[in-house]
């Protein structure tokens, strides 16, 4: 299964714990992230993932064409809904094409636990 993986700056960390918790799992994955996010899961955790272009700089634009296209089967997106910087990338885009071509889609901890499950699942 092809996934892809965003983070805002606040839960970069959160993401790299999921992954880590889970490494035996998503490792098993294609594994797509904004730059920011695949390069600190890369460094931690040495995982092979496919880097896109910084979340500011459209990398969550690109991940939504890779949905659009069925590339994209799953999509984890840690996002900080109290503290959002101005820089980090908006969702409202990346949640509608993931619910027009029906990809699942997490945005906390929680939903993501729940998908790891169906990924462990899927294996």
């Amino acid at each position: 299964m092809r996934i892809a993986l965003v983070a805002h700056d606040a839960k970069k960390a959160d993401m790299v714990n999921l992954l880590s918790k889970y490494r035996d799992v998503f490792s098993k994955h294609q594994l797509y992230a904004t730059e920011a996010t695949g390069k600190m899961i890369k460094k931690q955790l040495d995982l092979d993932i496919n880097l896109l272009l910084p979340g500011p700089l459209g990398g969550d634009q690109q991940i939504g064409a890779l949905v659009a296209k069925e590339t994209i089967e799953m999509v984890f997106f840690l996002r900080d809904p109290l503290t959002a910087q101005p820089h980090e990338p908006d969702i409202a885009a990346l949640l509608r094409v993931c619910d027009v071509h029906n990809v699942p889609l997490a945005t906390n901890l929680g939903t993501a636990e729940l998908l790891v499950n169906v990924l462990r699942q899927a294996v």
